[in-house]
């Protein structure tokens, strides 16, 4: 099949997640932890609600817990939902882990608006221009 200058701006028009890797996910899950506990679910479903671009795979996401639980940066325990045949697992950040959490989490924060920024500058009426000369 052969590209088509149509294949280029549907693509940015309409671009495919971006997936976080385990570093990303370590420092994304911390930032989550820090607000309260959580399970696996939970943590990828708030970031598809409040980064809707990204997306953080089953793997990953529980290869940046298993991380984080032998460095004993997060504790976890298992929970009882009612109306729910089996019991989920809770993420929590360990006390003595507070601060070193709030310092990777601003790392998940600086990203974000890192990434925010640059796709407003990408719409800037420079960048229009340069996109109108080439069509």
């Amino acid at each position: 099949m052969q590209m088509k200058f149509e294949d280029i701006y549907s693509f940015f028009q309409d671009p495919p997640p971006n997936y976080l890797n385990k570093e990303l996910a370590v420092c994304y899950v911390l930032s989550v932890l820090l607000q309260g506990e959580s399970y696996g679910t939970q943590l990828i479903q708030q970031l598809e609600q409040e980064y809707p671009t990204y997306r953080l795979s089953d793997t990953v996401l529980y290869s940046a817990l298993k991380f984080l639980e032998e460095k004993q940066a997060i504790s976890a325990y298992w929970q009882k939902v009612e109306g729910r045949g089996r019991p989920r697992r809770m993420y929590q950040i360990c006390p003595e882990w507070q601060e070193k959490a709030i310092e990777l989490a601003s790392f998940w924060h600086d990203y974000m608006a890192e990434e925010t920024v640059g796709k407003i500058q990408s719409r800037t009426p420079c960048h229009q221009s340069v996109v109108e000369s080439v069509r």
